[in-house]
């Protein structure tokens, strides 16, 4: 006797999922790296992955974050070196009031070298730093001036804006 049944549809299934499944990961191969066409693509741990590394230690992350209402600090070369940009998020605008006090007087500290670089100010323009009031969840600058390449990348330095001391971070 014979069975009317229809074979089971799981190879297409299966071909479906083993497209998606490709197409998946040839997408992130896809994207150009920052430094151009034709640049190997770094390496990073999935989004949400909890071995994303961090700028400095937990601890010291939920600390500006207690304390200070901040975040994701940083410290980059810019211009060729001639500028280093320090920047952050604002987690809680009345704890970080501080940092965007236009009387305070920012610095950056290279104590290995005993260096203290200051905010530039142009004629026209003013400090090179953001005053406003801040706002939750915006991201905030500060650029100081590097002139003679003083500092370099891998060094570590301290950030003071009035009360606020930012230690030990690494310039990008």
């Amino acid at each position: 006797m014979t069975s009317s049944r229809r074979a089971p549809r799981a190879p297409r299934f299966a071909a479906a999922i083993g497209i998606a499944l490709l197409a998946a990961l040839v997408a992130p191969c896809e994207a150009q790296s920052p430094a151009g066409p034709g640049a190997p693509a770094a390496a990073a741990p999935p989004a949400g992955s909890p071995y994303q590394p961090d700028r400095f230690a937990g601890r010291a992350g939920r600390y500006y974050a207690y304390a200070w209402g901040i975040d994701s600090l940083s410290v980059k070369l810019v211009e060729s070196g001639e500028l280093i940009r320090f920047t952050y998020r604002v987690l809680d605008p009345s704890q970080a009031k501080a940092l965007n006090d236009k009387r305070l007087k920012p610095a950056l500290i290279d104590e290995e070298r005993g260096i203290s670089l200051v905010v530039p100010e142009m004629e026209n323009i003013g400090m090179l730093r953001q005053t406003a009031t801040p706002q939750a969840n915006r991201q905030y600058w500060v650029v100081f001036s590097n002139k003679g390449r003083l500092v370099k990348r891998g060094d570590r330095v301290d950030v003071v804006i009035g009360p606020f001391r930012a230690n030990n971070l690494v310039v990008d």
